[in-house]
């Protein structure tokens, strides 16, 4: 299971898509969100960081990857990839 998603988890992991064409943007949330999930699970059974994907944050997995610069919510891709991220976690907290 994911740590209590932040704001800056959101954030960090829409610029992460934004920075991948928008053909592969849900595969990669997927793996950004699976790597989050791995690392939170080692956290809890290791009591350290996983050495790949961190701390089981989404902005630990999400910042293992190039993120686009944050632009503000005027323009569209951003938003559209700010929802695939709340969508994604909404499905996983409130299946």
């Amino acid at each position: 299971m994911l740590r209590p998603v932040l704001p800056g988890d959101i954030s960090c992991t829409a610029r992460a898509l934004l920075a991948v064409p928008a053909n592969v943007r849900a595969g990669f949330l997927s793996s950004i969100m699976e790597g989050a999930a791995i690392a939170a699970d080692h956290l809890q059974a290791m009591h350290r960081l996983h050495p790949v994907w961190g701390n089981g944050s989404l902005m630990a997995a999400a910042r293992r990857f190039p993120l686009a610069d944050e632009p503000d919510f005027s323009d569209p891709d951003y938003c559209r990839c700010t929802v695939l991220v709340l969508e994604a976690i909404a499905r996983q907290y409130h299946p």
